[in-house]
């Protein structure tokens, strides 16, 4: 994408309709590594590619812990990610310290929803450059929630964002009528095979292509996972496996 006079500021319309800031913000979430959400009748599933920038340098965390019921997954810049992030869990804070229970997760996502609409319509701000896929567990079951730079967010049986994310989701729609009665194991397989779809025909998820996996339940909470390749999670209950822990 290249720069024009159109694209200054946020509050800059071209004559075609366009905010070139937003659709700048919306490419950089296509520019980030893959990630992978999908729930069942139980469950909800996050799983990510964990990105390096060099050999020398480690692996970035895509899966970030918001509360015991709550788990975020994120494509874009990092740093805009770990605000909000923070953003997020002050709010679910505060929601067990007044009202003494956890944040429904639909309240949380239109505090989200309303906290990036601000960058998009004020002089000398920019959007959050970064795409975030919620997965929590309330009253109403779980839920995978897309949120997007422009702050629209949307209710999703599964989705998948970043690079190359388009195979993922065409994986997820020949298969979405056979989640809802997914066990855990399942649902996890079914978003590592989808999250296979982002990677190159010769590239398979090895020990190179580091995945990690996290899961809010009601009872025990938010887990999260460093899988380290296809074969172990396929052939093992990767969740009662060594490594799991809580993230609180």
């Amino acid at each position: 994408m290249f720069r024009n006079q159109y694209d200054n500021d946020v509050t800059v319309w071209s004559p075609q309709g366009r905010i070139h800031q937003i659709e700048y913000a919306m490419e950089a979430v296509k520019q980030g590594s893959a990630t992978v959400g999908l729930k069942s009748r139980s469950h909800a599933v996050l799983v990510a590619l964990k990105r390096a920038q060099s050999e020398l340098a480690a692996h970035q965390k895509k899966i970030l812990h918001v509360d015991s019921h709550i788990g975020i997954s994120i494509a874009g810049l990092t740093a805009d990610a770990r605000l909000l992030c923070n953003f997020m869990r002050q709010e679910c804070l505060d929601s067990r310290f007044v009202f003494d229970r956890p944040l429904p997760v639909s309240r949380l996502v239109t505090l989200i929803g309303s906290k990036t609409q601000i960058p998009t319509q004020r002089y000398g701000r920019r959007p959050y450059g970064v795409g975030l896929l919620i997965a929590g567990y309330d009253d109403m079951g779980p839920h995978i929630f897309q949120t997007c730079p422009s702050a629209n967010y949307f209710d999703c049986k599964a989705m998948s964002i970043g690079a190359r994310s388009q195979s993922a989701r065409t994986y997820l729609e020949r298969h979405m009528d056979t989640f809802l009665d997914c066990e855990l194991n399942d649902l996890v397989q079914h978003g590592l095979r989808g999250l296979r779809e982002t990677l190159p025909a010769e590239q398979d998820l090895t020990t190179k292509a580091t995945v990690q996996l996290s899961t809010p339940h009601p009872e025990v909470g938010s887990h999260s996972l460093p899988m380290r390749g296809w074969t172990e999670c396929v052939h093992r209950d990767c969740w009662q496996g060594h490594g799991v822990h809580h993230l609180r």
